[in-house]
């Protein structure tokens, strides 16, 4: 059978949606999300931490 043309003006909602949702691309490899470089002026508490870790313990208390 051969289906009937409908404008996209008369078709209910939930269509319109989905013609949009197909007929929109996707963003393939590229993240939508902005990127920034991290402020080296702010205080960082994991750069911190990881400089205390890597240390050897030169302490009289590290028995």
């Amino acid at each position: 059978m051969k289906q009937n043309h409908i404008p996209l003006d008369k078709q209910s909602k939930r269509k319109k949606k989905e013609y949009h949702a197909d007929r929109r691309g996707g963003w393939g490899n590229l993240n939508p999300v902005t990127r920034k470089p991290p402020n080296p002026k702010a205080y960082n508490r994991k750069k911190s931490k990881q400089r205390y870790e890597h240390e050897p313990c030169l302490d009289f208390y590290c028995y």
